[in-house]
């Protein structure tokens, strides 16, 4: 029973992989932003395009 609160304790003071939980939830983080940026820049465009397309006069083939 020794043995095994020895390598619990061990274990819980281990930090070697928390900085890699770290990282990967600050890019988690990151890349929810871009995507948010990104979503929000298409509809900005789409919405422009959509304005600007009846104004174009395409000549009849």
């Amino acid at each position: 029973m020794k043995r095994f609160g020895t390598a619990m304790a061990d274990f819980v003071g281990d930090e070697r992989g928390a900085t890699a939980i770290e990282y990967a939830f600050i890019a988690g983080l990151v890349s929810m932003a871009i995507v948010a940026a990104a979503t929000q820049i298409g509809l900005k465009v789409s919405d422009m395009l959509a304005a600007v397309l009846p104004g174009l006069k395409l000549k009849d083939s």
